[in-house]
Protein backbone atom coordinates (compact mmCIF):
# COMPACT_ATOMS: atom_id res chain seq x y z
CA UNK A 1 0.00 0.00 0.00
CA UNK A 2 1.13 3.54 -0.81
CA UNK A 3 1.08 5.63 1.30
CA UNK A 4 1.93 3.18 4.07
CA UNK A 5 -0.75 2.85 6.78
CA UNK A 6 -0.14 3.05 10.51
CA UNK A 7 -0.68 -0.70 10.89
CA UNK A 8 -1.76 -3.49 8.58
CA UNK A 9 -2.12 -7.17 9.43
CA UNK A 10 -0.60 -9.59 6.97
CA UNK A 11 -3.22 -11.21 4.74
CA UNK A 12 -4.69 -14.33 6.29
CA UNK A 13 -4.85 -17.39 4.07
CA UNK A 14 -8.38 -18.14 2.94
CA UNK A 15 -9.87 -15.19 4.81
CA UNK A 16 -10.41 -12.90 1.85
CA UNK A 17 -13.68 -11.30 0.84
CA UNK A 18 -15.02 -12.10 -2.63
CA UNK A 19 -16.79 -9.39 -4.62
CA UNK A 20 -19.48 -10.88 -6.85
CA UNK A 21 -22.94 -10.16 -8.22
CA UNK A 22 -24.48 -10.45 -4.75
CA UNK A 23 -22.15 -7.88 -3.11
CA UNK A 24 -23.89 -4.75 -1.83
CA UNK A 25 -22.70 -1.48 -0.35
CA UNK A 26 -24.19 -0.83 3.08
CA UNK A 27 -23.59 2.91 3.52
CA UNK A 28 -24.32 4.50 6.87
CA UNK A 29 -25.21 8.19 7.34
CA UNK A 30 -22.53 10.52 6.03
CA UNK A 31 -20.85 7.89 3.86
CA UNK A 32 -23.12 8.19 0.82
CA UNK A 33 -20.50 10.10 -1.18
CA UNK A 34 -17.90 7.36 -0.73
CA UNK A 35 -20.52 4.75 -1.65
CA UNK A 36 -21.20 6.59 -4.94
CA UNK A 37 -17.48 6.84 -5.63
CA UNK A 38 -16.91 3.12 -4.92
CA UNK A 39 -19.86 2.15 -7.05
CA UNK A 40 -18.46 4.25 -9.89
CA UNK A 41 -14.80 3.19 -9.89
CA UNK A 42 -15.14 -0.42 -8.73
CA UNK A 43 -18.27 -0.92 -10.80
CA UNK A 44 -16.40 0.26 -13.89
CA UNK A 45 -13.36 -1.93 -13.23
CA UNK A 46 -15.22 -5.09 -12.19
CA UNK A 47 -18.50 -4.86 -14.09
CA UNK A 48 -20.39 -5.39 -10.81
CA UNK A 49 -23.35 -3.18 -9.91
CA UNK A 50 -22.67 -3.05 -6.12
CA UNK A 51 -26.21 -1.88 -5.29
CA UNK A 52 -27.29 -0.44 -1.92
CA UNK A 53 -28.26 -3.05 0.63
CA UNK A 54 -28.13 -4.03 4.28
CA UNK A 55 -25.82 -6.97 3.87
CA UNK A 56 -27.59 -8.64 6.77
CA UNK A 57 -26.48 -12.06 5.65
CA UNK A 58 -22.94 -10.99 4.77
CA UNK A 59 -21.54 -10.08 1.39
CA UNK A 60 -21.39 -6.34 2.03
CA UNK A 61 -18.98 -3.46 1.86
CA UNK A 62 -20.07 -1.83 5.11
CA UNK A 63 -19.28 1.90 5.54
CA UNK A 64 -19.75 3.72 8.83
CA UNK A 65 -18.68 6.93 10.58
CA UNK A 66 -17.80 6.23 14.20
CA UNK A 67 -17.19 8.93 16.85
CA UNK A 68 -14.77 6.61 18.62
CA UNK A 69 -12.59 6.52 15.50
CA UNK A 70 -12.67 10.32 15.33
CA UNK A 71 -11.56 10.54 18.96
CA UNK A 72 -8.76 8.05 18.43
CA UNK A 73 -7.60 8.69 14.85
CA UNK A 74 -9.10 12.04 13.89
CA UNK A 75 -11.65 12.86 11.18
CA UNK A 76 -9.40 11.56 8.39
CA UNK A 77 -8.51 8.34 10.17
CA UNK A 78 -10.11 4.97 9.47
CA UNK A 79 -10.06 1.27 10.24
CA UNK A 80 -10.58 -1.37 7.56
CA UNK A 81 -11.37 -4.98 8.46
CA UNK A 82 -11.66 -7.67 5.80
CA UNK A 83 -12.76 -11.26 6.37
CA UNK A 84 -14.76 -13.81 4.45
CA UNK A 85 -18.09 -12.31 5.42
CA UNK A 86 -17.68 -8.56 4.84
CA UNK A 87 -15.49 -5.55 4.33
CA UNK A 88 -16.03 -3.19 7.26
CA UNK A 89 -14.76 0.35 6.91
CA UNK A 90 -15.10 2.76 9.85
CA UNK A 91 -14.01 6.37 9.49
CA UNK A 92 -13.57 9.19 11.95
CA UNK A 93 -15.52 11.34 9.48
CA UNK A 94 -16.58 11.31 5.82
CA UNK A 95 -12.99 11.96 4.71
CA UNK A 96 -11.73 9.04 6.77
CA UNK A 97 -14.21 6.71 5.10
CA UNK A 98 -13.10 7.98 1.69
CA UNK A 99 -9.39 7.44 2.40
CA UNK A 100 -10.19 3.96 3.62
CA UNK A 101 -11.97 3.31 0.33
CA UNK A 102 -8.77 4.29 -1.48
CA UNK A 103 -6.94 1.64 0.51
CA UNK A 104 -9.63 -0.90 -0.34
CA UNK A 105 -9.16 -0.17 -4.04
CA UNK A 106 -5.41 -0.78 -3.73
CA UNK A 107 -6.03 -4.11 -1.99
CA UNK A 108 -8.09 -5.29 -4.97
CA UNK A 109 -5.04 -5.06 -7.22
CA UNK A 110 -3.90 -2.86 -10.12
CA UNK A 111 -6.78 -3.81 -12.41
CA UNK A 112 -9.18 -2.14 -9.97
CA UNK A 113 -7.79 1.13 -11.35
CA UNK A 114 -9.02 0.45 -14.88
CA UNK A 115 -12.19 1.91 -16.41
CA UNK A 116 -13.61 -1.33 -17.78
CA UNK A 117 -13.30 -5.03 -16.90
CA UNK A 118 -10.43 -6.87 -18.59
CA UNK A 119 -12.14 -10.23 -18.22
CA UNK A 120 -15.90 -10.46 -17.57
CA UNK A 121 -16.72 -12.93 -14.83
CA UNK A 122 -13.31 -12.56 -13.18
CA UNK A 123 -13.13 -13.41 -9.48
CA UNK A 124 -12.31 -10.31 -7.38
CA UNK A 125 -10.94 -10.94 -3.90
CA UNK A 126 -9.93 -8.51 -1.17
CA UNK A 127 -7.23 -10.14 0.99
CA UNK A 128 -8.21 -10.67 4.62
CA UNK A 129 -6.55 -7.99 6.71
CA UNK A 130 -7.03 -5.35 9.40
CA UNK A 131 -5.77 -1.83 8.68
CA UNK A 132 -5.62 1.13 11.03
CA UNK A 133 -4.60 4.44 9.53
CA UNK A 134 -4.56 8.22 9.92
CA UNK A 135 -2.55 11.02 8.30
CA UNK A 136 0.42 12.73 9.91
CA UNK A 137 -0.35 16.13 8.35
CA UNK A 138 -3.61 17.95 7.68
CA UNK A 139 -2.26 19.80 4.59
CA UNK A 140 -1.06 17.31 1.98
CA UNK A 141 -0.84 19.44 -1.10
CA UNK A 142 -0.03 19.57 -4.77
CA UNK A 143 0.45 22.85 -6.64
CA UNK A 144 -0.23 22.77 -10.38
CA UNK A 145 0.87 25.79 -12.41
CA UNK A 146 -1.62 26.23 -15.26
CA UNK A 147 -0.43 29.76 -16.10
CA UNK A 148 2.80 28.84 -17.89
CA UNK A 149 1.26 25.93 -19.81
CA UNK A 150 -2.51 25.69 -19.69
CA UNK A 151 -4.07 22.44 -18.49
CA UNK A 152 -7.59 21.97 -19.90
CA UNK A 153 -10.37 21.24 -17.44
CA UNK A 154 -10.33 17.49 -18.09
CA UNK A 155 -6.64 17.40 -17.21
CA UNK A 156 -7.31 19.17 -13.92
CA UNK A 157 -10.07 16.68 -13.04
CA UNK A 158 -7.68 13.86 -13.88
CA UNK A 159 -5.08 15.22 -11.47
CA UNK A 160 -7.70 15.48 -8.74
CA UNK A 161 -8.33 11.76 -9.20
CA UNK A 162 -4.59 11.07 -9.04
CA UNK A 163 -4.34 13.15 -5.87
CA UNK A 164 -7.22 11.24 -4.29
CA UNK A 165 -5.58 7.93 -5.14
CA UNK A 166 -2.55 9.09 -3.12
CA UNK A 167 -4.57 10.57 -0.21
CA UNK A 168 -3.53 14.15 -1.03
CA UNK A 169 -6.13 16.69 0.04
CA UNK A 170 -5.14 20.26 -1.00
CA UNK A 171 -4.99 21.35 -4.63
CA UNK A 172 -3.11 24.64 -4.97
CA UNK A 173 -4.37 26.07 -8.27
CA UNK A 174 -1.81 28.54 -9.68
CA UNK A 175 -4.11 30.50 -11.99
CA UNK A 176 -2.18 33.64 -12.99
CA UNK A 177 1.33 34.69 -13.88
CA UNK A 178 3.29 36.78 -16.39
CA UNK A 179 2.60 34.17 -19.08
CA UNK A 180 -1.16 33.85 -18.73
CA UNK A 181 -4.36 34.60 -16.80
CA UNK A 182 -6.55 31.51 -16.55
CA UNK A 183 -9.76 32.36 -14.67
CA UNK A 184 -12.79 34.27 -15.98
CA UNK A 185 -13.49 37.51 -14.11
CA UNK A 186 -16.74 38.88 -15.51
CA UNK A 187 -16.23 42.52 -14.58
CA UNK A 188 -12.79 42.48 -16.24
CA UNK A 189 -13.26 40.49 -19.47
CA UNK A 190 -9.92 41.53 -20.98
CA UNK A 191 -8.12 39.42 -18.37
CA UNK A 192 -9.08 36.37 -20.40
CA UNK A 193 -9.73 37.97 -23.80
CA UNK A 194 -6.19 39.40 -23.85
CA UNK A 195 -4.41 38.00 -20.82
CA UNK A 196 -5.00 34.29 -21.41
CA UNK A 197 -3.12 34.07 -24.74
CA UNK A 198 0.50 34.64 -25.68
CA UNK A 199 1.73 34.78 -29.27
CA UNK A 200 4.51 32.22 -28.87
CA UNK A 201 6.36 30.25 -26.19
CA UNK A 202 9.98 29.70 -25.28
CA UNK A 203 10.89 26.03 -25.68
CA UNK A 204 13.21 24.95 -22.90
CA UNK A 205 14.92 27.23 -20.41
CA UNK A 206 14.82 31.00 -21.01
CA UNK A 207 18.41 30.83 -22.37
CA UNK A 208 17.24 28.43 -25.08
CA UNK A 209 17.23 29.79 -28.65
CA UNK A 210 14.21 27.62 -29.46
CA UNK A 211 10.64 28.87 -29.79
CA UNK A 212 7.25 27.33 -30.35
CA UNK A 213 5.80 29.92 -32.71
CA UNK A 214 2.12 29.07 -32.32
CA UNK A 215 -0.12 30.94 -29.86
CA UNK A 216 -0.66 29.29 -26.50
CA UNK A 217 -3.41 29.86 -23.98
CA UNK A 218 -6.82 29.09 -22.61
CA UNK A 219 -8.84 29.78 -19.49
CA UNK A 220 -11.51 28.34 -17.21
CA UNK A 221 -14.99 29.83 -17.14
CA UNK A 222 -16.49 30.41 -13.73
CA UNK A 223 -18.71 27.38 -14.26
CA UNK A 224 -15.59 25.34 -15.08
CA UNK A 225 -14.15 26.43 -11.74
CA UNK A 226 -17.35 25.54 -9.90
CA UNK A 227 -17.22 22.09 -11.48
CA UNK A 228 -13.56 21.63 -10.50
CA UNK A 229 -14.25 22.73 -6.91
CA UNK A 230 -17.27 20.41 -6.62
CA UNK A 231 -15.38 17.48 -8.17
CA UNK A 232 -12.55 18.04 -5.71
CA UNK A 233 -14.94 18.29 -2.76
CA UNK A 234 -16.46 14.93 -3.64
CA UNK A 235 -12.93 13.54 -3.22
CA UNK A 236 -12.32 15.45 0.03
CA UNK A 237 -9.83 17.75 -1.68
CA UNK A 238 -9.83 21.49 -1.01
CA UNK A 239 -8.94 23.82 -3.89
CA UNK A 240 -6.83 26.85 -2.90
CA UNK A 241 -6.63 29.38 -5.77
CA UNK A 242 -3.62 31.61 -6.38
CA UNK A 243 -3.79 35.06 -7.95
CA UNK A 244 -0.19 36.30 -8.06
CA UNK A 245 0.47 39.90 -6.90
CA UNK A 246 2.22 42.34 -7.03
CA UNK A 247 4.86 40.60 -9.16
CA UNK A 248 4.32 37.93 -11.80
CA UNK A 249 1.51 40.11 -13.16
CA UNK A 250 2.47 41.02 -16.72
CA UNK A 251 -0.52 39.16 -18.22
CA UNK A 252 -2.89 41.33 -16.15
CA UNK A 253 -1.01 44.51 -17.10
CA UNK A 254 -1.12 43.53 -20.78
CA UNK A 255 -4.90 43.30 -20.45
CA UNK A 256 -5.32 46.48 -18.36
CA UNK A 257 -2.25 48.73 -18.88
CA UNK A 258 -3.33 51.16 -16.13
CA UNK A 259 -2.38 48.48 -13.57
CA UNK A 260 1.29 48.94 -14.39
CA UNK A 261 3.80 51.64 -13.58
CA UNK A 262 2.74 53.98 -16.37
CA UNK A 263 5.09 56.76 -15.26
CA UNK A 264 8.10 54.48 -15.89
CA UNK A 265 7.24 52.51 -19.04
CA UNK A 266 4.66 52.49 -21.81
CA UNK A 267 2.48 49.73 -20.44
CA UNK A 268 0.24 49.83 -23.52
CA UNK A 269 3.11 48.22 -25.43
CA UNK A 270 3.22 45.16 -23.18
CA UNK A 271 1.88 41.78 -24.23
CA UNK A 272 1.50 38.53 -22.33
CA UNK A 273 5.07 37.41 -21.66
CA UNK A 274 6.37 34.68 -23.96
CA UNK A 275 9.48 33.64 -22.04
CA UNK A 276 10.39 32.46 -18.56
CA UNK A 277 12.00 33.96 -15.49
CA UNK A 278 10.93 37.01 -13.48
CA UNK A 279 9.35 39.86 -15.42
CA UNK A 280 10.34 43.39 -14.36
CA UNK A 281 6.79 44.58 -15.05
CA UNK A 282 4.94 44.64 -11.73
CA UNK A 283 1.73 46.18 -10.45
CA UNK A 284 1.65 49.87 -9.54
CA UNK A 285 0.98 50.40 -5.79
CA UNK A 286 -2.05 52.60 -6.41
CA UNK A 287 -5.57 52.75 -5.04
CA UNK A 288 -6.81 51.92 -8.54
CA UNK A 289 -4.79 48.68 -8.50
CA UNK A 290 -6.12 47.73 -5.08
CA UNK A 291 -9.74 48.37 -6.12
CA UNK A 292 -9.17 46.33 -9.29
CA UNK A 293 -7.90 43.31 -7.37
CA UNK A 294 -10.60 43.63 -4.75
CA UNK A 295 -13.01 43.24 -7.67
CA UNK A 296 -11.10 40.15 -8.82
CA UNK A 297 -11.21 38.62 -5.34
CA UNK A 298 -14.91 39.41 -4.89
CA UNK A 299 -15.70 37.13 -7.82
CA UNK A 300 -13.08 34.62 -6.75
CA UNK A 301 -14.58 34.22 -3.28
CA UNK A 302 -17.93 33.38 -4.85
CA UNK A 303 -16.56 30.59 -7.06
CA UNK A 304 -14.17 29.28 -4.39
CA UNK A 305 -16.54 29.30 -1.40
CA UNK A 306 -15.46 28.79 2.19
CA UNK A 307 -17.27 25.80 3.65
CA UNK A 308 -16.69 23.10 6.22
CA UNK A 309 -13.49 21.90 4.54
CA UNK A 310 -10.42 22.54 6.69
CA UNK A 311 -8.55 24.87 4.33
CA UNK A 312 -11.31 26.29 2.14
CA UNK A 313 -10.92 29.77 3.64
CA UNK A 314 -7.43 30.15 2.18
CA UNK A 315 -6.67 32.39 -0.80
CA UNK A 316 -3.09 32.42 -2.13
CA UNK A 317 -1.81 35.82 -3.30
CA UNK A 318 1.68 34.86 -4.46
CA UNK A 319 3.78 37.74 -3.14
CA UNK A 320 7.04 36.29 -4.45
CA UNK A 321 9.74 37.51 -6.79
CA UNK A 322 8.57 41.11 -7.13
CA UNK A 323 11.41 43.20 -8.62
CA UNK A 324 11.42 46.70 -7.16
CA UNK A 325 13.25 48.50 -10.00
CA UNK A 326 10.14 50.13 -11.46
CA UNK A 327 8.98 51.25 -8.01
CA UNK A 328 12.38 52.80 -7.38
CA UNK A 329 12.10 54.75 -10.65
CA UNK A 330 8.42 55.66 -10.27
CA UNK A 331 7.57 59.11 -8.82
CA UNK A 332 4.10 57.78 -7.99
CA UNK A 333 5.47 54.78 -6.08
CA UNK A 334 7.98 56.97 -4.24
CA UNK A 335 5.20 59.40 -3.33
CA UNK A 336 3.15 56.46 -1.99
CA UNK A 337 6.10 55.34 0.17
CA UNK A 338 6.40 58.85 1.60
CA UNK A 339 2.65 59.23 2.08
CA UNK A 340 2.43 55.97 4.04
CA UNK A 341 5.57 56.66 6.06
CA UNK A 342 7.23 53.47 4.81
CA UNK A 343 10.95 52.72 4.96
CA UNK A 344 11.49 51.45 1.44
CA UNK A 345 10.13 49.43 -1.47
CA UNK A 346 10.15 46.18 0.54
CA UNK A 347 7.84 47.85 3.05
CA UNK A 348 5.68 49.00 0.15
CA UNK A 349 5.19 45.40 -0.95
CA UNK A 350 4.37 44.48 2.66
CA UNK A 351 1.76 47.26 2.70
CA UNK A 352 0.23 45.85 -0.51
CA UNK A 353 0.01 42.32 0.95
CA UNK A 354 -1.26 43.58 4.33
CA UNK A 355 -4.06 45.47 2.58
CA UNK A 356 -5.24 42.29 0.86
CA UNK A 357 -4.86 40.35 4.11
CA UNK A 358 -7.15 42.80 5.89
CA UNK A 359 -9.62 42.75 3.02
CA UNK A 360 -9.76 38.94 3.00
CA UNK A 361 -9.92 38.69 6.79
CA UNK A 362 -12.91 41.03 6.88
CA UNK A 363 -14.70 38.53 4.63
CA UNK A 364 -13.86 35.49 6.72
CA UNK A 365 -10.98 34.31 4.56
CA UNK A 366 -7.26 33.73 5.15
CA UNK A 367 -4.32 34.91 3.08
CA UNK A 368 -1.43 32.61 2.28
CA UNK A 369 1.62 33.59 0.24
CA UNK A 370 5.14 32.54 -0.64
CA UNK A 371 7.74 33.22 2.03
CA UNK A 372 8.72 36.63 0.61
CA UNK A 373 5.60 38.01 2.28
CA UNK A 374 7.50 37.82 5.56
CA UNK A 375 9.76 40.64 4.39
CA UNK A 376 8.62 43.94 5.85
CA UNK A 377 6.27 42.31 8.34
CA UNK A 378 3.22 40.08 8.09
CA UNK A 379 -0.30 40.32 9.47
CA UNK A 380 -1.13 37.82 12.23
CA UNK A 381 -3.81 35.99 10.26
CA UNK A 382 -1.62 35.19 7.24
CA UNK A 383 0.07 31.86 6.52
CA UNK A 384 3.31 31.20 4.68
CA UNK A 385 4.31 28.69 2.00
CA UNK A 386 8.04 28.18 2.55
CA UNK A 387 9.68 27.54 -0.82
CA UNK A 388 13.21 29.00 -0.53
CA UNK A 389 14.33 26.23 1.76
CA UNK A 390 13.28 25.89 5.40
CA UNK A 391 14.36 29.32 6.66
CA UNK A 392 11.16 31.19 5.84
CA UNK A 393 9.04 28.47 7.39
CA UNK A 394 11.13 28.41 10.54
CA UNK A 395 10.87 32.20 10.91
CA UNK A 396 7.14 32.14 10.27
CA UNK A 397 6.44 29.32 12.75
CA UNK A 398 8.52 31.00 15.42
CA UNK A 399 6.50 34.18 14.88
CA UNK A 400 3.25 32.26 15.32
CA UNK A 401 2.23 31.95 11.66
CA UNK A 402 0.91 28.76 10.12
CA UNK A 403 3.28 27.25 7.55
CA UNK A 404 3.11 24.91 4.57
CA UNK A 405 6.53 23.43 3.86
CA UNK A 406 7.41 23.18 0.17
CA UNK A 407 11.19 23.78 -0.10
CA UNK A 408 12.40 23.70 -3.66
CA UNK A 409 15.41 21.63 -2.64
CA UNK A 410 13.10 18.65 -2.08
CA UNK A 411 9.62 19.04 -3.55
CA UNK A 412 9.87 21.16 -6.68
CA UNK A 413 8.98 18.40 -9.09
CA UNK A 414 9.93 20.44 -12.16
CA UNK A 415 13.56 19.82 -11.10
CA UNK A 416 15.35 17.05 -12.94
CA UNK A 417 15.26 13.50 -11.63
CA UNK A 418 18.80 12.47 -12.59
CA UNK A 419 22.01 13.95 -13.93
CA UNK A 420 21.76 11.78 -17.05
CA UNK A 421 21.83 13.77 -20.33
CA UNK A 422 18.74 11.86 -21.45
CA UNK A 423 16.58 13.71 -18.92
CA UNK A 424 14.11 15.99 -20.72
CA UNK A 425 14.90 19.73 -20.38
CA UNK A 426 16.95 19.41 -17.20
CA UNK A 427 16.02 22.05 -14.61
CA UNK A 428 17.60 22.91 -11.28
CA UNK A 429 18.64 20.41 -8.65
CA UNK A 430 18.84 16.69 -9.19
CA UNK A 431 16.09 15.37 -6.96
CA UNK A 432 15.66 11.63 -7.15
CA UNK A 433 12.79 9.51 -5.90
CA UNK A 434 14.89 8.74 -2.82
CA UNK A 435 15.56 12.44 -2.19
CA UNK A 436 11.83 13.13 -2.11
CA UNK A 437 11.23 10.12 0.12
CA UNK A 438 13.71 11.49 2.65
CA UNK A 439 12.09 14.93 2.78
CA UNK A 440 11.15 15.95 6.34
CA UNK A 441 8.53 18.71 6.58
CA UNK A 442 9.15 19.66 10.23
CA UNK A 443 12.58 21.26 10.80
CA UNK A 444 14.34 20.06 13.96
CA UNK A 445 14.97 23.70 14.93
CA UNK A 446 11.31 24.09 15.93
CA UNK A 447 10.07 23.26 19.40
CA UNK A 448 6.76 21.44 19.89
CA UNK A 449 4.67 24.62 20.01
CA UNK A 450 6.29 26.04 16.91
CA UNK A 451 6.05 22.71 15.07
CA UNK A 452 2.31 22.83 15.67
CA UNK A 453 2.18 25.69 13.16
CA UNK A 454 3.39 23.39 10.37
CA UNK A 455 0.09 22.58 8.69
CA UNK A 456 1.78 20.12 6.39
CA UNK A 457 3.66 19.91 3.12
CA UNK A 458 3.17 20.50 -0.57
CA UNK A 459 4.82 19.40 -3.82
CA UNK A 460 4.97 21.98 -6.61
CA UNK A 461 4.74 21.49 -10.38
CA UNK A 462 5.88 24.59 -12.28
CA UNK A 463 5.14 24.01 -15.95
CA UNK A 464 7.51 26.19 -17.98
CA UNK A 465 9.04 23.08 -19.56
CA UNK A 466 5.92 20.89 -19.32
CA UNK A 467 4.00 21.56 -22.50
CA UNK A 468 1.39 18.79 -22.11
CA UNK A 469 -0.02 16.31 -19.61
CA UNK A 470 2.53 13.63 -20.52
CA UNK A 471 5.38 15.95 -19.49
CA UNK A 472 3.54 16.82 -16.27
CA UNK A 473 3.11 13.10 -15.55
CA UNK A 474 6.80 12.46 -16.16
CA UNK A 475 7.89 15.14 -13.71
CA UNK A 476 5.28 14.25 -11.09
CA UNK A 477 5.54 10.48 -10.99
CA UNK A 478 6.78 8.42 -9.31
CA UNK A 479 8.08 11.23 -7.04
CA UNK A 480 4.56 12.34 -6.10
CA UNK A 481 3.95 8.85 -4.66
CA UNK A 482 7.01 9.29 -2.43
CA UNK A 483 5.84 12.74 -1.39
CA UNK A 484 2.37 11.38 -0.58
CA UNK A 485 3.88 8.85 1.80
CA UNK A 486 5.95 11.57 3.49
CA UNK A 487 2.85 13.73 3.95
CA UNK A 488 0.51 10.93 5.09
CA UNK A 489 2.56 8.29 6.88
CA UNK A 490 4.33 8.53 10.21
CA UNK A 491 7.81 7.79 8.92
CA UNK A 492 10.99 7.67 11.00
CA UNK A 493 13.74 10.26 10.66
CA UNK A 494 14.93 10.69 7.05
CA UNK A 495 18.14 8.70 7.46
CA UNK A 496 16.21 5.79 8.99
CA UNK A 497 13.51 5.47 6.34
CA UNK A 498 13.22 2.18 4.53
CA UNK A 499 13.62 3.38 0.97
CA UNK A 500 14.36 -0.15 -0.26
CA UNK A 501 11.02 -1.24 1.16
CA UNK A 502 9.31 1.69 -0.51
CA UNK A 503 10.88 0.71 -3.85
CA UNK A 504 9.55 -2.84 -3.41
CA UNK A 505 6.05 -1.50 -2.81
CA UNK A 506 6.45 0.75 -5.85
CA UNK A 507 6.76 -2.31 -8.09
CA UNK A 508 3.06 -2.92 -7.43
CA UNK A 509 2.26 0.79 -7.57
CA UNK A 510 3.77 1.18 -11.05
CA UNK A 511 1.14 -1.27 -12.26
CA UNK A 512 -1.58 0.93 -10.73
CA UNK A 513 -0.10 3.96 -12.48
CA UNK A 514 -0.04 1.96 -15.74
CA UNK A 515 -3.73 1.16 -15.30
CA UNK A 516 -4.44 4.87 -14.70
CA UNK A 517 -2.54 5.83 -17.86
CA UNK A 518 0.15 7.83 -16.05
CA UNK A 519 3.20 8.56 -18.22
CA UNK A 520 5.64 8.26 -15.30
CA UNK A 521 9.43 8.12 -15.38
CA UNK A 522 10.50 4.46 -15.19
CA UNK A 523 13.14 3.54 -12.60
CA UNK A 524 15.55 2.77 -15.45
CA UNK A 525 15.29 6.27 -16.90
CA UNK A 526 13.25 8.05 -19.57
CA UNK A 527 11.71 6.12 -22.41
CA UNK A 528 12.81 7.25 -25.87
CA UNK A 529 9.70 9.39 -26.41
CA UNK A 530 10.14 11.06 -23.01
CA UNK A 531 13.50 12.59 -23.88
CA UNK A 532 14.00 16.08 -25.29
CA UNK A 533 17.38 15.97 -27.05
CA UNK A 534 18.90 19.34 -27.87
CA UNK A 535 16.53 21.45 -25.73
CA UNK A 536 18.63 23.50 -23.28
CA UNK A 537 17.63 23.39 -19.65
CA UNK A 538 19.07 24.87 -16.50
CA UNK A 539 21.32 22.36 -14.71
CA UNK A 540 22.79 24.00 -11.63
CA UNK A 541 25.11 22.92 -8.85
CA UNK A 542 23.83 25.48 -6.35
CA UNK A 543 20.34 26.68 -5.42
CA UNK A 544 18.51 27.82 -8.57
CA UNK A 545 16.05 30.69 -8.74
CA UNK A 546 12.46 29.65 -8.22
CA UNK A 547 11.25 29.49 -11.76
Amino acid sequence: MIPAPLTAASPAAGAGFVLDASTVIDAGPGTEGTARWLRGVLGAATGLTLPPGSGAGGGALRLRIRPEEAARLGPEGYTLHVDGAAVTLHGGGPAGVFWGAQTLRQLLGPDAFRRAPLAPGRRWTVPGTAVEDAPRFRWRGLMLDVARHFTPKEGVLRYLDLMAAHKLNVFHFHLTDDQGWRVEIKRYPKLTETGSWRPRTKFGHRASPLWDEKPHGGHYTQDDIREIVAYAAERHITVVPEIDVPGHSQAAIAAYPELGNTDVIDTTALSVWDTWGVSPNVLAPTDNTLRFYEGVFEELLEIFPADAAAFSAFIHVGGDECPKDQWKQSPAAQARIKELGLADEDALQSWFIRHLDGWLTARGRRLIGWDEILEGGLADNAAVASWRGYRGGIAAARAGHDVVMCPEQYVYLDHRQAADPDEPVPIGFVRTLEDVYRFEPVPPELDARQAGHVLGAQANLWTEVMENHARVDYQAFPRLAAFAEVAWSRLPAPAERDFAGFERRMTAHYRRLDALGVDYRPPSGPRPWQRRPGVPGRPLDGPPPKR
